[in-house]
Order: structure tokens, then sequence, then C-alpha cells
């Protein structure tokens, strides 16, 4: 599906899923690496930067979701278990969205992906420099790992 179209059709399909289902959970990767980065992808569908992630699906874990949108949105490959951070109410999309945020600071990378109908882009970003339109949440969750704020329960 183009771009624009899956733009388009995004709020109405969201709509007619939610009237299907009840509670849903989502996962975000926080990628950091040794030089104090971050991974950011930046969405076709929705602007600004924020953490690979997504939905889990009927019959995965948290972690095979995880593992799974990792490989699909920024080509990263866990080493190890990652270490859950929290869990965050997150009611852009839903009332009933949540979302588990795990961080993950052993894991392979091969490379930015090439951009397709769902990433536009995909970068490592110093802690200290994030880009301008990096979404709210991100730099919440980015406080609470690296400086120790206190964890919000929203996103």
């Amino acid at each position: 599906m183009p771009p624009i179209i899956y733009r388009l059709a995004r709020p109405v399909l969201a709509r007619f899923w939610l009237l299907k289902r009840g509670l849903t959970m989502g996962i975000r990767g926080v990628v950091l690496d040794k030089d104090r980065q971050v991974l950011l992808v930046r969405h076709t569908y929705t602007p600004g930067w924020t953490f690979p992630g997504g939905g889990v699906e009927i019959g995965e874990t948290a972690e095979e979701a995880l593992g799974r949108e990792l490989v699909e949105e920024a080509n990263i490959e866990i080493i190890g278990r990652p270490a859950l951070h929290g869990m965050f109410h997150q009611p852009h999309f839903s009332r009933r969205d949540h979302v588990l945020v795990y961080v993950i600071r052993d894991f392979t990378w091969g490379g930015a992906p090439k951009p397709n109908r769902e990433i536009a882009e995909c970068r490592f970003f110093p802690v200290d420099a994030l880009p301008a339109d990096t979404s709210n949440g991100a730099r919440r969750r980015l406080r609470e790992i690296l400086d120790g704020a206190p964890a919000a329960a929203g996103w």
C-alpha cells in the first residue's frame, strides 16, 4: 500500500480494529550503544522521531514482539535478554492502549535499513543531541532511564 493511502486508511482501520478488540499492548525498544547514543526511527505515517516498536500479536510474547519489531524496523538483533523499564498508558491511539518499554544495551546492528512504507528513516543520535521533533514520550523515557527521573504513568 502506498504511504499516502496507508496514512489515510490507518485512522479508519484503527477505529474498526478497536471495536473488535479490548486492551491493546505494544512494545518499544530503547536501544542504547556504548557511546551514549540512542536509536530512533521516523515513521511514514506520524511526525517526529521515536523508539522502534509496535504491537504484540496474538500468541506472541512481549519479548518476541520486541525482537521481531527491532529486526523489521531497525535491523537490530538483541543479544541476551532486554531489561523491562516499565509499562505506560498510551491514550493517543486508544484509552485501552499500553506500551511496555524495554532497554537494550547488548545488540548487533546490521546498518540502517532501506526506507519502506512504514519506516522513513532509522539512525543513532547522541542522547544529548536529539532531533528537535523527537516525541515527548521518548524524551521522558530517556530522562527516566538515563537520569533517574521518576517514571510517569503515561506515555
